[in-house]
């Protein structure tokens, strides 16, 4: 888990509501994302996990409450400069980049240049070095749309590496992946230094990678902290309507470091 001396935060959710059509989508959400952590967003379908993340990235604007970045609030920042600060991964990769991977990262450069401007030896060598670093270096030329899926993934994170967010969120990066690429992506995330608040579907993975939970139900914080505390059998039926046993693991090359893992119960009517 991330370690870190300094406990100011970064994001700062306040009272946060959202109506839509008459339709409460998130009523009265608090919390708070703070330097170096990395945090998991869970909850059913329906709940309200994406809403809360495109209020955060400015897709929608919340009814009631506040958001604040670094003490600011959101709304006073420009497009561009929030684009300095947040960096955004999601589910659904585009599809319609007819471009070859390296444009496509280099796009993560357009918050900190000004328009129309060229792309220079320094630019480039910092393009091939996040390409490297999430293992596409060699497919730098290749069109970006005969990549895989996790590789696609791979270069949505490194064009927001280039970005050099003080926080990356990931709406449920991984739900279409391979186990293998799910792991990798998050793992890949986890390592880059920065705060991350991810939405996900596989419990287990978001326990093993996360500083701090939060869970959603029906558009309302149901609880927060540190995994080992948050998830419980308890929480999981009420939350997630499933039976389950939870039990405490050692993450690998670390005896010290324990992690929740959920054992699912099968062949009950509830």
């Amino acid at each position: 888990m991330n370690q870190t001396t300094d406990t100011s935060p970064i994001l700062t959710v306040e009272n946060l509501s959202l109506r839509i059509s008459q339709t409460d989508i998130l009523s009265g959400v608090n919390f708070e994302v703070k330097v170096g952590q990395f945090v998991g967003l869970l909850g059913p379908n329906g709940a309200g996990k994406s809403s809360l993340l495109r209020c955060i990235y400015r897709y929608c604007a919340p009814t009631d409450g506040r958001i604040m970045l670094f003490g600011k609030p959101i709304d006073t920042y420009s497009r561009q400069e929030y684009a300095k600060h947040v960096a955004v991964v999601l589910q659904e990769v585009p599809e319609q980049f007819n471009l070859a991977v390296f444009d496509v990262i280099a796009m993560g450069l357009t918050p900190h240049k000004p328009l129309f401007s060229s792309t220079s030896k320094e630019d480039k060598s910092n393009i091939e070095a996040v390409l490297d670093r999430v293992g596409l270096l060699h497919k730098a030329k290749q069109v970006f749309s005969s990549l895989s899926g996790g590789e696609k993934q791979r270069a949505m994170i490194a064009r927001a590496m280039l970005q050099k967010p003080s926080l990356l969120i990931m709406d449920e990066p991984t739900s279409h992946l391979d186990v293998r690429y799910q792991i990798q992506i998050m793992e890949l995330a986890k390592s880059l230094g920065v705060c991350v608040l991810a939405s996900f579907h596989d419990l287990n993975l978001a326990g093993a990678m996360s500083d701090h939970l939060l869970v959603l139900k029906n558009g309302q914080l149901q609880a927060q902290g540190e995994p080992n505390t948050v998830l419980s059998s308890g929480l999981l039926s009420d939350v997630f309507g499933v039976c389950a046993d939870v039990s405490h693991v050692p993450i690998a090359n670390d005896d010290q470091t324990m992690v929740p893992h959920i054992r699912y119960h099968y062949g009950y009517v509830r």
